[in-house]
């Protein structure tokens, strides 16, 4: 990651920390896989804990990974942060947007997702909770592992956090439980007045979201 990600990594956590940050706000409300169309069928994998079947929603992978263990009931405070007011806040700025987009969002397979949608296309957010660090280190390790054109993200702009890229448009953070993931593949290359490539979109809200834990672990 190059030095103006660092600068901007440290901007975000700075005046974040300042303002506070909020659960989803303004969004159509927590969907289960069931109700919402949005939702698509995963393929079982197997959960290193109990070895029973699961699903995973990431759809970057192409391939089973290990399910986060036991399943909490519903998102937690921190995952529904994916469809707060830091993030639509931070999107509307980058893409200089009239309005903020609409938002659908989603809890299954113990991931909470919010989907935005773009003129350019979705832009999804999801944060997956692990029933404790170990196994959502376990299954971040196997989801790099098995994601296409994988790169670790290093040094400052990685938070301190384990973290990679992919050359679709997607960031990932393991921080504590949880597992956030930016997949940025659906928009096209470069977006917005300034012309700012899908990565850097997907890394920029990352340190969003990030920051807001970091606040409140």
């Amino acid at each position: 990651m190059k030095h103006r990600s660092h600068a901007l990594a440290t901007l975000a956590i700075a005046s974040l920390l300042l303002t506070g940050c909020a659960v989803a706000a303004g969004t159509e409300g927590t969907l289960s896989a069931a109700q919402s169309d949005t939702s698509a069928p995963s393929p079982p994998v197997t959960s290193p804990e109990t070895g029973h079947a699961g699903g995973h929603s990431g759809g970057h992978h192409g391939r089973g990974t290990p399910s986060p263990g036991t399943a909490p009931e519903g998102p937690s405070d921190a995952a529904l942060m994916v469809c707060g007011d830091q993030p639509m806040d931070r999107l509307t700025s980058i893409l200089d947007l009239k309005e903020a987009p609409h938002t659908i969002n989603t809890w299954a397979d113990s991931t909470f997702t919010c989907i935005y949608h773009l003129q350019e296309g979705e832009l999804k957010i999801s944060a997956q909770e692990a029933s404790n660090q170990a196994t959502a280190l376990t299954y971040f390790n196997a989801m790099q592992a098995l994601a296409k054109d994988a790169k670790p993200i290093k040094g400052l702009a990685n938070l301190g956090f384990p973290a990679y890229e992919t050359t679709d448009g997607s960031a990932v953070f393991q921080k504590d439980n949880f597992i956030l993931h930016v997949n940025a593949s659906d928009l096209p290359a470069t977006l917005g007045p300034e012309n700012i490539t899908r990565n850097a979109l997907a890394y920029q809200l990352s340190t969003t979201i990030l920051a807001c834990w970091v606040e409140h672990p």
